[in-house]
């Protein structure tokens, strides 16, 4: 039996979850991850060594600080931090932002700590009627 594909509606996705800095999965694409998350304040310094990182912001601000300057993101606009390049994503109100990394692509890169969070699998989960 097989089941019928259905899009994701990211503002349904959105509307599920409450907590910042905690990326759901909800989407794959061959070796990829397709990830929501909301943010608020300061994230950590830290890179990721083997891949490029997109982020794509669906509504607030977003600021990703680079060591040769800021890049501020507003709806609708990407970035992609090249890899190896260090970063510290700040969004001084709540923000919803879409990322696009490597299947398993930790939070933190290599920084670790308290922050870092494996995704929530949310590419299964529906809508609440």
């Amino acid at each position: 039996m097989s089941t019928i594909p259905v899009p994701v509606n990211l503002s349904d996705k959105l509307a599920q979850f409450s907590e910042l800095w905690s990326q759901k999965k909800v989407a794959e694409l061959n070796d990829y991850e397709v990830k929501l998350a909301k943010l608020k304040g300061e994230f950590v310094w830290h890179s990721h060594e083997s891949t490029d990182e997109l982020f794509l912001v669906l509504s607030g601000r977003l600021t990703i600080q680079l060591r040769d300057g800021d890049v501020v993101l507003e709806p609708g606009e990407l970035f992609v931090v090249p890899r190896g390049v260090e970063h510290c994503p700040v969004a001084a109100e709540e923000t919803a932002i879409l990322l696009f990394e490597p299947a398993g692509t930790m939070n933190t890169g290599d920084a670790g700590g308290p922050m870092t969070k494996a995704a929530e699998d949310f590419s299964q989960r529906t809508c609440r009627a």
